[in-house]
């Protein structure tokens, strides 16, 4: 049953991995049943309105093809070291979630062609399928041939070079290794995202005008959605692009700040008064922060008997930001900051297991915007 913490309906798990039925892809299936229903009982007046369980039994091909896609994805990315979180199939096909970004433009090239992959494989299984059932068996035809065009065709578009096809994330991972630049990639594939949208109106909507003929109502609607969902994903991988570069404008060590490190049974007379306190519990984790004017308040003689642990402000799952090292720039940080929302006022940096000091979100948002300000008068 869906709830408001799933994005749907679900189905079961691959690998651990949750996979749902997405609350838009109903719109889909009615869409498909509304218009192959008709189509199926014009080819075979004698199913009468048995050809619109013909219609419905093509959704749920449609659903294993586009399942089988997104499991693809997942699998490849689990194996490359992707925390996949989940599978979707909604209303544009679906989508596979991750907690992480790719790690190497291998990595991300490898996720990426596999989805297509497993709908040519599906797409040559139906083919072979479909030289095994008789000419007699004309439904069971119909829909083997459905199911091995629309594969062949998945595999296909989705294999053409812009975002947010797979085909555009392999051209970002091409130019992303050949330039080391991550931006660099995503800017040319969003580019030639935006530049497919634009083609395939033109194919689809202007060229039929051009010849003098009319589109059809279904298929303009379709066409423009599609190419919104190019532009619209497109538009995405360049923001990411130009957020890209402004991070990389200002390093960790640039925001960062000095900060000791306290075991929460130590008494606050034992800590230090110029700078921050990160509480640590038994175990060593961090769970707690003692700013330098909470201690000057604790300086009371009647609260020399204290303990960190008294003192701390407890601070929100996440605010620890794991970073190879302070040189790299910021993105991780902005990263962290993102997952945990508004609640979050400081981050804990730290650096092969070892707190490397604090960095708080308003010095890290005003070092943004310095760096941005140079570009933006330039312009």
């Amino acid at each position: 049953m869906a709830n408001a913490d799933r994005p749907g309906w679900q189905l079961g798990t691959l690998r651990d991995v949750p996979i749902y039925i997405g609350r838009t892809w109903p719109i889909i299936a009615v869409v498909i049943i509304a218009t192959f229903g008709p189509q199926v009982a014009d080819a075979y007046p004698d199913l009468g309105g048995a050809a619109y369980f013909v219609a419905f039994l093509y959704t749920l091909l449609l659903l294993l093809s586009v399942v089988a896609h997104e499991a693809a994805h997942a699998l490849v990315g689990q194996w490359r070291g992707y925390h996949v979180r989940r599978i979707v199939a909604d209303l544009w096909g679906g989508h596979t979630a991750y907690d992480t970004d790719d790690s190497s433009p291998m990595s991300s090239a490898l996720v990426a062609v596999v989805g297509p992959l497993a709908n040519a494989v599906l797409a040559l299984a139906g083919w072979l399928a479909l030289h095994g059932v008789g000419h007699d068996r004309e439904v069971a035809r119909l829909l083997i041939g459905a199911f091995v065009f629309t594969n062949a065709f998945v595999a296909i578009f989705n294999l053409l070079p812009g975002m947010p096809l797979d085909g555009g994330f392999i051209l970002d991972a091409v130019v992303w290794r050949a330039t080391g630049s991550r931006s660099a990639g995503l800017l040319v594939a969003g580019w030639c995202g935006r530049v497919l949208a634009v083609l395939f109106v033109a194919w689809t909507v202007v060229r039929p005008l051009l010849r003098g003929d009319t589109p059809q109502t279904f298929y303009v609607l379709w066409s423009v959605l599609i190419a919104g969902f190019l532009w619209v994903g497109a538009g995405n991988a360049i923001a990411r692009a130009k957020a890209g570069r402004l991070f990389a404008r200002v390093r960790v060590r640039d925001v960062l700040r000095q900060a000791a490190i306290a075991p929460d049974t130590a008494l606050v007379t034992q800590l230090p008064r110029n700078t921050d306190v990160v509480v640590v519990d038994r175990q060593g984790v961090p769970w707690g922060l003692i700013a330098p004017a909470d201690l000057l308040q604790a300086a009371r003689p009647e609260l020399q008997d204290v303990r960190a642990a008294a003192l701390a402000r407890v601070q929100p799952a996440g605010w620890v930001a794991q970073v190879p090292s302070v040189d790299v720039d910021v993105t991780a940080l902005v990263r962290a900051a993102q997952n945990v929302g508004g609640a979050i006022q400081e981050l804990l940096v730290v650096v092969d297991g070892q707190p490397a000091g604090l960095v708080a979100i308003q010095v890290l948002g005003d070092a943004l915007a310095a760096a941005e300000r140079p570009a933006v008068a330039s312009v």
